[in-house]
């Protein structure tokens, strides 16, 4: 008997196993291509305001540019109308996620746990406050390894993020079929 139960555990765990693994099979379809109309105000809509906040940085001598809001134009550009890259997700995730950069960089220094904390904490109070922004995720990395302080969460990250709104709200509102932002 003891041996029949034992088999029908093990069973049950390689049906549990096996339907886990099934969920990585993918099975949908990928979404269609953009098209060049939307390809070409992505394009144009990253260009310039990268190209503004490297001249910013280059006149004032100031950082006003970090990596992730490039990630941050080819949501507001391309995917302008999905919820993750609506302003208050912009502004909101990038002001989360540096807040916890620097702190857990002011708390724990820059090392393998105060980052993993920071991006955790980052995800947790994104996903919490309704703000997610998936390119503000690497915020913390970017703070915490720069060794960047409280003057970061303005410049580039805050102003960087509202520029990156205005220009949205000018290039993806030129076109007919396209109204930004959805929500506030």
């Amino acid at each position: 008997m003891a041996d029949f139960v034992r088999l029908q555990e093990k069973e049950v765990k390689n049906h549990r196993f096996k339907a886990y693994l099934a969920k990585m099979s993918g099975g949908g379809h990928a979404p269609s291509r953009t098209n060049f109309a939307d390809a070409l105000t992505g394009a144009a809509g990253g260009l310039l305001c990268i190209f503004v906040l490297l001249c910013l940085t280059n006149y004032t001598g100031t950082p006003w540019l970090m990596a992730s809001l490039g990630g941050s134009c080819v949501l507001v550009f391309v995917v302008w109308n999905a919820p993750l890259s609506q302003p208050r997700n912009i502004i909101g995730g990038h002001m989360i996620s540096a807040f916890i950069g620097v702190a857990m960089y002011s708390l724990l220094g820059s090392s393998v746990i105060s980052i993993s904390l920071a991006v955790g904490l980052t995800i947790f109070f994104m996903a919490l406050a309704g703000m997610i922004h998936p390119p503000a995720g690497a915020n913390p990395i970017i703070i915490i390894l720069g060794g960047y302080g409280w003057s970061y969460l303005i410049m580039p990250v805050f102003i960087g993020a509202v520029i990156i709104v205005i220009f949205g709200l000018l290039i993806n509102n030129l076109r007919q079929t396209r109204k930004y932002p959805q929500f506030w």
